[in-house]
């Protein structure tokens, strides 16, 4: 069985370090952890396939920008035969604390555009969701701005930080599901 995960994120240098590219952080990692040996340009994704155990986990950062993404997501969805319930989605959220990882099944936007892009073009929201908390902005600080400016220092270690648990998070939606991963990472939800 072949399973999709897709990380959400901006392309490009500029964006590379970034709160909003927490999905293709995550996604990066998982392909390091599981030796991706080869990334390739499909359904305008950067798209890496690996093997787990008997099944094929393929990994995906779409390459549309985060506001566009469902139209990458769409047409991986339907090349890979992914039900849309089955698709996994890394993404950032501002609704929890920075270091937080959540894993969630179906459910809004909450504001997040790429989330917004996925629901539209893929007709329901009824997705799994690895949220990967990145906490508000400061002040008055838009929260375009606190999502796509360079994080550097202490701020880029916490993010950093937190890929690990959220691979890791992933990786037991794969194997044992989103109730047991749910009951796992949301404790103290």
């Amino acid at each position: 069985m072949e399973r999709l995960v897709v990380g959400l994120g901006n392309p490009g240098p500029e964006y590379e370090l970034t709160r909003h590219n927490a999905g293709f952080l995550v996604v990066d990692l998982l392909g390091e952890n599981l030796r991706a040996s080869y990334w390739k340009d499909e359904a305008g994704a950067k798209v890496a396939s690996v093997r787990l155990g008997d099944d094929e986990l393929v990994l995906a950062k779409p390459q549309t920008f985060m506001n566009l993404s469902g139209k990458s997501v769409k047409r991986l969805v339907a090349s890979y035969d992914v039900p849309v319930p089955e698709l996994i989605v890394v993404h950032d959220d501002i609704d929890l604390p920075a270091g937080v990882v959540r894993a969630k099944k179906g459910g809004g936007h909450g504001g997040h555009n790429g989330l917004r892009s996925l629901s539209e073009s893929l007709g329901t929201g009824d997705y799994l969701r690895v949220r990967v908390g990145i906490g508000r902005p400061p002040g008055r600080m838009d929260p375009a701005d606190f999502v796509l400016e360079p994080v550097r220092g202490e701020a880029a270690q916490e993010l950093l930080a937190t890929m690990p648990a959220a691979a890791s998070c992933v990786m037991h939606v794969v194997e044992h599901g989103i109730d047991s991963a749910m009951r796992e990472y949301n404790r103290d939800a």
